[in-house]
């Protein structure tokens, strides 16, 4: 990797705190690029940039040699969303090299991305979001991954939490005196989420008879543990959660963001206000919170269609 990149990289880690989500999708765009460039240079492609030493001389960058890698990305059949990032991404790294000096013009000021349709959230229904969450065996015979499931489930859509976040909670995070949970969530920003009393007695099951069978050192902050007593993944987690609803009979498409997405629904579909509902989703946009505002009108037009007499 070039010693630039991993500056950059190193600086949205330090400076803009990043995600590691967003750091890895990043490092990967960057990587790619990288590579394409020097094979360009390499396989004595006309007009390709300037390499020296092995090393791309960034000075040397043109407009017109970032577009070639953009039709490469393009002729591959990425999504658009994904080609979206990609320019995103070394667009960023350039402004970085202007910033620091490294680059006297930015080859990616007029540069534009692709038109990315947005995705509605698909959200499941209140029901389904029951049936899902009464799967995992409780009482005296829960196993402690049951008992784990139940708390981690519950508290995703008790909370609208990220995987991410869900899966970085240390112990010390939840309060269940007190009924809130602290996450982190992007650019290290810290929030303080309420959890409803329900879900404090399903997390105090898992706490009190769940979590001291799985830890294996009494030194493991983390809240939410796999069989062999380390923290569980998200991929650990996303496993599970399918698992689930297959047994629920689920038959939509389910990721651990779904009920990020239920929670933000049906929380405005109760009355809750967008400004709650992005402080509590951890939204630096409300423009990001609105588009649950479509899902809104859906329901009151449904709800209009079933009770105004004069709707059919």
């Amino acid at each position: 990797m070039d010693k630039k990149i991993l500056e950059f990289l190193n600086f949205l880690a330090t400076e803009k705190g990043f995600s590691n989500n967003t750091l890895v999708a990043y490092q990967n765009d960057l990587r790619q690029f990288y590579e394409y460039s020097l094979q360009q240079a390499q396989g004595g492609q006309e007009a390709a940039v300037v390499v020296t030493e092995g090393q791309i001389v960034w000075n040397s960058v043109a407009k017109f040699q970032i577009l070639a890698f953009v039709l490469h990305t393009k002729e591959k059949e990425y999504a658009p969303a994904t080609v979206a990032r990609k320019i995103a991404a070394i667009r960023s790294f350039f402004h970085f090299l202007v910033s620091e000096g490294l680059v006297k013009d930015d080859p990616t000021a007029t540069l534009d991305s692709p038109k990315v349709g947005k995705n509605l959230p698909k959200p499941i229904s209140v029901d389904e979001v029951a049936l899902l969450l009464a799967q995992p065996v409780r009482g005296p015979t829960a196993s402690p991954e049951s008992l784990r499931d139940a708390a981690m489930m519950g508290l995703l859509y008790a909370t609208g939490m990220r995987v991410s976040e869900l899966v970085a909670l240390d112990i010390d995070d939840m309060n269940l005196a007190a009924g809130y949970v602290r996450c982190i969530g992007k650019g290290s920003k810290e929030r303080i989420i309420p959890v409803a009393p329900s879900q404090v007695e399903t997390t105090r099951s898992y706490l009190e008879e769940g979590r001291p069978k799985l830890v294996r050192s009494s030194d493991e902050a983390a809240l939410f543990l796999n069989h062999r007593g380390y923290r569980l993944t998200r991929q650990g987690f996303w496993l599970i959660l399918k698992e689930y609803a297959r047994k629920a009979g689920i038959t939509k498409n389910i990721t651990p963001h779904t009920l990020r997405h239920s929670f933000a629904t049906h929380m405005l579909n109760n009355g809750a206000d967008l400004r709650t509902v992005q402080e509590l989703l951890g939204h630096a946009n409300i423009a990001t919170t609105q588009v649950y505002t479509q899902l809104t009108k859906d329901h009151i037009r449904a709800a209009y269609n079933k009770a105004h007499p004069r709707a059919r």
